[in-house]
């Protein structure tokens, strides 16, 4: 493979004038990021004190082996939501080492609302639990929730079903599951431990059961406490639902590590060579990337600062020159990147189908950078076969059996989200760069539009409606659209799987592709092609 040659300035104004802008932007959410991991009701931290518990962070410290990494996923998940109740949805998820095991993690957060699963916990749970299964990934439960959140129990009913549908899958498939009761697991909840292979139950805090008692009692007039009704020693001893009884939260995640650290280590599938950091600073990145979406640069100087040795074997580089595709490594893994340098065309859709193809006849994981206004279109485009050329491209990626993974490095709009393997196009991950905008359209075109249905609404309704007043319906419409297309309006709705800083993205690609290699590469199968 061919090192990139850069032509990027790092004294030029441009690049010095993105670099302070992208950290800025980076420095902004990392200070959001801090506030939704951290920040708790002082009289919530008294609580768990009193109650002898550790706070969901610091069991994480207990959990995980020093030194390691750990891979967050939707850090911000619901932090403009819920009236702030629920900071990343009451959840911490996540992928670590324990024990030299990589392992899913989800830990309930009960600094907050006692851990109360809100609508957006269960479905946060169960992207956990798919990344587990397609990565066979075992998972450390530690379940300290107040269960349901009662004011709003219809939106978690239906997705808190599927977390314990995706923990049977994960059994019938043999990967192990360990749940570490360190507080109460309520109704529902009571199935996360359950259904685990490993339980261990924290006595004086742990419980688990159907019913708590006040709810026993207005059901049927028994008045039980709670260790006698679903205790560590009565579900260690009597009925069986646990397995070991500790009497410190220390002892239990030191039990969990133990279980772990016997687990067997999968065979890792690909092709992995000596890793090699890259030949160009990462920190360059900062001055390469425009906060404005609107402005171009070229995927290959991005390339050049995340890949091993900054080398990249480049395919068909004169062909579809709106797509550049190639193979490279990542942490000594090799992969196929598809990034986006403007729109797509026809030429760049076959290149994309193609290339997809092979990645899959090679069994090589491929690697999405998105940055498309989408695919083109026009009278011209049309007659030439763009419809048909982009639904190729949708076909070989549906039809792809490699891991894909996805970063959404600045704008992602319309079909080409789609075809650049966005979330509903399963990649294994996908996270977003901060100041990466995504949608049906633009936000300028998307408030436009909305601006102009809502003033012909406004016109009919109140016909001498003054310029001031359409002014400031102007306003608001653009300000929701700009809002309602940034990465942290979709990643608070779990639309992607965390925002990165764009220099924690090697990283993070480094853990997914290891992960992803715990589990052999299908055959690929395709469904028709409209030549």
């Amino acid at each position: 493979m061919r090192r990139i040659q850069t032509t990027v300035d790092p004294k030029a104004p441009a690049f010095r004038d993105n670099a302070a802008r992208m950290q800025a932007v980076v420095t902004d959410f990392k200070a959001l990021q801090e506030r939704v991991r951290h920040e708790r009701p002082q009289r919530d931290i008294e609580r768990l004190r009193r109650q002898n518990k550790l706070l969901a962070r610091e069991r994480l410290d207990l959990l995980l082996d020093p030194g390691t990494p750990f891979l967050e996923l939707s850090s911000i998940a619901a932090y403009d939501q819920f009236n702030g109740e629920a900071p990343g949805a009451n959840v911490i998820s996540g992928i670590g080492v324990v024990n030299g095991r990589e392992v899913m993690i989800h830990a309930d957060d009960s600094s907050n609302k006692g851990g109360a699963w809100y609508p957006l916990s269960a479905p946060k749970i169960v992207r956990a639990l798919e990344i587990a299964i397609e990565n066979r990934l075992p998972v450390v439960h530690l379940c300290d929730s107040a269960g349901g959140y009662l004011e709003d129990l219809s939106g978690v009913y239906v997705m808190g079903g599927r977390v314990f549908r995706h923990q049977c899958i994960l059994s019938k498939m043999g990967v192990p599951q360990v749940a570490v009761v360190l507080g109460h697991c309520t109704a529902g909840g009571a199935y996360v431990p359950a259904l685990c292979e490993h339980t261990i139950m924290v006595r004086g805090t742990g419980a688990v059961f159907l019913g708590g008692p006040p709810l026993v009692k207005a059901a049927t007039g028994e008045e039980v406490t709670v260790e006698a009704l679903g205790g560590a020693d009565m579900h260690t001893t009597v009925s069986g639902t646990a397995d070991y009884a500790v009497d410190s939260e220390a002892e239990a995640i030191a039990r969990a590590r133990e279980l772990i650290g016997g687990f067997s280590q999968p065979r890792k599938h690909f092709d992995w060579a000596e890793a090699e950091a890259p030949h160009y600073d990462p920190r360059e990145l900062y001055g390469i990337l425009p906060v404005d979406y609107k402005q171009q640069f070229d995927m290959r100087e991005v390339i050049a600062r995340m890949v091993d040795g900054s080398r990249f074997q480049e395919y068909q580089p004169g062909y579809g020159v709106t797509l550049v595709c190639g193979w490279a490594r990542l942490w000594g893994c090799k992969v196929g990147i598809l990034g986006n340098n403007g729109v797509l065309f026809s030429d760049s859709s076959l290149k994309a189908a193609h290339f997809i193809q092979i990645c899959n006849q090679l069994g090589t994981p491929m690697i999405f950078l998105q940055n498309t206004t989408g695919y083109m279109i026009g009278r011209q485009y049309e007659e030439g076969g763009i419809t048909k050329d982009g639904a190729k491209m949708l076909m070989a990626q549906a039809g792809s059996e490699v891991p894909k993974f996805t970063v959404v490095t600045s704008g992602a709009f319309g079909a080409g989200y789609y075809g650049m393997c966005g979330r509903s196009w399963d990649p294994r991950l996908i996270f977003s760069w901060p100041q990466a905008k995504m949608g049906v359209m633009g936000p300028e075109q998307a408030g436009n539009t909305l601006a102009d249905v809502k003033l012909r609404q406004l016109r009919r309704e109140r016909p001498d409606a003054g310029d001031e007043e359409v002014a400031e319906l102007r306003r608001r419409t653009h300000e929701k659209s700009e809002r309602e297309t940034s990465a942290l309006w979709f990643s608070a709705r779990m639309q992607d799987d965390g925002v990165l800083d764009p220099l924690d993205t090697r990283n993070a690609l480094g853990i997914a592709l290891s992960c992803a290699a715990n589990r052999p590469v299908a055959e690929p199968r395709y469904g028709v092609f409209r030549m």
